[in-house]
């Protein structure tokens, strides 16, 4: 757990600082006005209440939304197909920086899950792949498109499942 949150700090840029910082002073701002308005008690006890929610609220929505606009990317799949003679499946596609920044690396993931052709498991499935594989790749440049090859071994499951792909940039 301590090697995430220190993998988690030194990836922090300097938007997440001025994020984590404008939060932390929304909610002193906010505790101050409560205690301005103490003769007002519904009035304080709202502004206590807006201010932890801020507190909780903004830092995660607000870094999630910003890597999603800072760190824009596009993946597709241009094919896959699972091996006859080894147990392996493999995976083309392309990714696109739609960023206006250069990417240092970008971890792309596969995952495969399976399909159940039942309307509540089929929803259930993507979220848990049975199989995933990640790959690395280094510096991708602005509007750039790179095509990488992935391969999920060992591979085993011959009834029918579906593929997602994905990445992370930074």
């Amino acid at each position: 757990m301590k090697e995430k949150i220190n993998a988690f700090i030194e990836q922090l840029i300097p938007y997440d600082y001025m994020l984590f910082g404008a939060t932390l002073l929304l909610f002193i701002l906010l505790l101050i006005l409560a205690i301005l308005l103490h003769r007002k008690t519904g009035l304080a006890a709202l502004m206590v209440i807006l201010a932890f929610t801020v507190l909780m609220t903004l830092p995660t929505v607000g870094y999630v939304q910003m890597h999603a606009y800072l760190y824009k990317n596009s993946t597709t799949i241009e094919s896959y197909r699972a091996l006859e003679f080894t147990e392996a499946l493999i995976v083309h596609g392309r990714l696109t920086n739609e960023s206006a920044l250069d990417f240092t690396e970008c971890a792309v993931t596969a995952g495969v899950y399976k399909i159940a052709h039942n309307p509540v498991l089929d929803l259930l499935y993507p979220y848990s792949p049975f199989k995933k594989e990640t790959i690395t790749t280094e510096s991708i440049m602005s509007g750039q498109t790179v095509d990488f090859k992935i391969i999920v071994d060992p591979f085993r499951y011959s009834r029918d499942y579906n593929l997602s792909i994905g990445a992370k940039c930074r």
